[in-house]
């Protein structure tokens, strides 16, 4: 179970980091539709679709890289006042109840939905550009398939911690300054700079 995780965790962290060097070209997108709209008087017809689809691109393939960091957005002012088996049970039981069944339902409709775009070489019907956006809509499986990868990694862990009573270690991409504070307190190192 362990190597499934490692391999779950760094595949999808390194898709997520992949795919989020796409706010730069995002932002110069961004910058050129300004430019060329109020400097020359001269707007795109593309720019409107192409950073909606970025935008898209950069969340979709993201997710699973969040999860796997635990840096998604949680209610978790109740969850941390259990032990850290009662989180695995909670967790255990959400994943399997909720989490399974919507990402195996966004996969599989994704993939029609891709697969039907792909067919029609669909375009975007909200600008005279009329972008492709059957790339774009092929990623909703390719996310589908990210989330179930680390989907069944999050279960892995939940039975790795109600047997052991403790989490298995995470790849620290990103953490909470509270937390980064408490954990240099606690190994006696120096928070100056950290701590107003």
């Amino acid at each position: 179970m362990r190597a499934y995780i490692n391999f779950a965790d760094q595949f999808v962290v390194w898709i997520g980091r992949a795919f989020a060097w796409s706010i730069f070209i995002l932002t110069a997108a961004v910058m050129y539709e300004v430019i060329m709209r109020y400097f020359f008087n001269a707007p795109t017809l593309w720019a409107f679709d192409f950073t909606i689809q970025m935008y898209g691109a950069v969340i979709m393939m993201g997710g699973a890289s969040a999860i796997s960091t635990k840096t998604h957005v949680k209610a978790d002012m109740y969850y941390n006042r259990l032990s850290e088996r009662g989180q695995a049970i909670l967790d255990l039981v959400l994943y399997i109840c909720f989490y399974a069944p919507g990402v195996f339902a966004l996969t599989y409709a994704g993939y029609f939905y891709a697969k039907k775009a792909w067919i029609v070489h669909e375009v975007s019907w909200n600008s005279p550009a009329q972008i492709q956006v059957y790339f774009s809509k092929s990623l909703i499986p390719i996310a589908g398939l990210l989330l179930i990868i680390i989907g069944i990694s999050e279960i892995f862990r939940c039975f790795i911690c109600i047997k052991e009573g403790k989490w298995p270690e995470r790849i620290n991409d990103v953490e909470e300054t509270e937390k980064m504070i408490l954990r240099k307190i606690q190994k006696g190192e120096n928070v100056k700079g950290l701590v107003s």
